[in-house]
């Protein structure tokens, strides 16, 4: 009787384990069944033709943004986060905008940054110098004091500021914003091959999923 009792409760333990694993991996797969896909015309878009990029060996993400944008004023910390976890084979490039010459004085007020290694100093003290203290920093000067205040001497500045350089990035800078199609900022262009937004997305959260998912497209 004992072996009977045994042999049945052993038979309930193997059941129980066995129905556990079913719902464990039915709920595995669920999960991954339900892994959100962003799709071409909804979440991003098409670039066609596809566009040249700076790197031959990494995935290039460029963000095209403008300093007097409140979008992009937002997206920043989201272009921040994932900067810390970004893949290793992706190469990230900040693009100003210049849709409008009004827009002009911020890409060069960005180039002038980077040309003196200096983005990291400046970057987001102009976003908060215009969207947190309402500075409209459309001025040479104004820019200027931003920079000395940062610790940027007054001669690096004007030397770079209207430079050969800066004008051939300015230069770049407005023909591939025609050549991504992009209808304005701030606008992410995964390897030249495609286009999308915080809006295309459905917020800033999930923009950087949809560049991940393109990401992945691009490296296998």
């Amino acid at each position: 009787m004992n072996r009977i009792l045994t042999r049945q409760k052993n038979n309930i333990v193997v059941l129980f384990g066995a129905t556990f694993f079913a719902f464990a991996l039915m709920g595995s797969t669920a999960s991954s069944s339900f892994a959100a896909t962003y799709n071409a015309g909804e979440h991003y878009e098409i670039i066609s033709p596809a566009q040249p990029t700076s790197s031959k060996d990494k995935i290039e993400v460029v963000e095209m943004f403008w300093y007097g944008c409140p979008h992009c004023f937002r997206l920043e910390p989201f272009v921040e986060r994932w900067l810390k976890k970004k893949p290793a084979n992706v190469k990230f490039v900040r693009m100003p905008g210049v849709f409008r010459p009004s827009w002009e004085i911020h890409a060069r007020a960005y180039y002038t940054a980077e040309i003196l290694g200096v983005v990291d100093k400046v970057h987001r003290p102009m976003f908060d110098a215009i969207h947190e203290m309402k500075q409209l920093m459309n001025t040479e000067s104004s820019i200027l004091a931003l920079f000395k205040k940062h610790g940027i001497s007054e001669k690096d500045f004007k030397r770079v500021f209207r430079s050969f350089a800066v004008e051939t990035k300015l230069r770049r800078a407005k023909d591939m914003g025609t050549r991504y199609q992009a209808r304005g900022v701030p606008a992410l262009i995964v390897n030249g091959k495609y286009r999308t937004s915080g809006h295309a997305a459905g917020s800033n959260s999930k923009v950087f999923k949809v560049v991940n998912q393109l990401i992945k497209m691009e490296s296998k």
